[in-house]
């Protein structure tokens, strides 16, 4: 019996522990938005289209294509949608539609260089910013922040 005021003075301190990581959570989640809303209100785009272009500058410094079912597929948004959205982007020199590579019935989707140097223009010191913060971390505390943040990503978006 003497051992249970420290269990649940572990529990209770855990639970705290547990808590403060929620919290952080929020508050870095509605810094997120409130970048997102400046970033959409400098770039002139709506929301939709600042998630395309944050998802083919995420695919072009991997090396991959993003195929226009890919966007729809990313966004959750209709072919048509996805359609209208490339129109959209396509007319304001963010995107180019060109063949695929590999499969010429097939096209892919493909940022401007204009597009690229107006996205890091507004991004570029929140890039900096967070970059600065990773940078005093070890590698193996990275490791794990990387672990939490993909399996929190995966609790809220498990597709």
């Amino acid at each position: 019996m003497s051992n249970m005021p420290h269990v649940e003075a572990a529990t209770s301190a855990h639970g705290e522990s547990v808590m403060d990581v929620l919290q952080a959570i929020r508050a870095f989640s509605d810094a997120m938005d409130r970048m997102h809303a400046e970033m959409k209100s400098g770039m002139e785009m709506n929301s939709t289209d600042l998630a395309a272009l944050r998802m083919l500058i995420m695919r072009e410094q991997r090396g991959s294509s993003v195929s226009p079912h890919e966007l729809a597929s990313h966004l959750r948004i209709s072919t048509a949608s996805t359609t209208k959205m490339l129109d959209r982007l396509t007319a304001s020199g963010h995107v180019e539609r060109q063949p695929h590579p590999h499969d010429r019935r097939a096209r892919v989707v493909v940022l401007t260089d204009e597009s690229r140097r107006s996205f890091f223009r507004h991004f570029g010191r929140h890039l900096a910013g967070m970059r600065s913060v990773a940078e005093q971390y070890s590698d193996e505390e990275l490791a794990v922040i990387s672990r939490f943040l993909t399996e929190v990503g995966d609790v809220l978006d498990p597709t």
